[in-house]
């Protein structure tokens, strides 16, 4: 058990009959009434993100998930399959429970999260930013890069983003998995 003052962002819960994590979290001390917390708490199963009050001192259930590296092997009609870095078990997930799923390559590490007394896996989680090469943009022309223009760019998953102007087909680019964005290009 533990209380509001133990709260801290990645604190996994258990809140409303599921497992949550706090994202963010505000104590609030207002010049009248009780003293209260203002949290957001997303949902592991489903990733859906929930805002709730709890009142100061208020006890909870915490949570225990355990983080594990595992290797992105392939998709089919099955799922997403991963193998343990470390035993070298396979498992498939379903491609709600991966954030950033259209941007998963072959080989690529990922951290799955799972919860510790049943050993299920909960979640899915891509580094912040991969490295991907742009198969097919249209080409940018010179001098168009006064403002912050951009084009649809197909990356090498598939995965289609807007890039800048000056990004050119066959480059390798920086994608932040968390927004689906693109961050910059890759230097060679």
């Amino acid at each position: 058990m533990a209380t509001t003052a133990d709260f801290k962002n990645g604190l996994c819960m258990e809140f409303n009959n599921g497992l949550y994590s706090i994202i963010e979290f505000q104590h609030v001390k207002p010049g009248k009434g009780p003293a209260f917390v203002r949290t957001k708490l997303r949902n592991l199963n489903t990733g859906k993100v929930v805002e709730n009050t709890f009142t100061a001192g208020h006890k909870i259930t915490t949570a225990r998930i355990e983080r594990r590296s595992h290797q992105f092997l392939y998709k089919d009609d099955m799922g997403y399959h991963f193998m343990d870095s470390n035993s070298f078990e396979q498992l498939s997930l379903q491609e709600e429970t991966i954030q950033g799923s259209k941007f998963l390559k072959d080989g690529q590490e990922v951290e799955i999260i799972f919860h510790a007394e049943t050993e299920t896996a909960l979640n899915c989680e891509l580094p912040p930013f991969v490295e991907l090469v742009v198969t097919y943009t249209e080409p940018g022309l010179k001098g168009d890069t006064a403002t912050n223009a951009t084009k649809p760019a197909t990356l090498e998953t598939g995965a289609e983003i807007q890039v800048p102007l000056f990004i050119d087909q066959d480059e390798k680019i920086k994608v932040d998995t968390r927004t689906s964005s693109y961050a910059e290009r890759v230097k060679n």
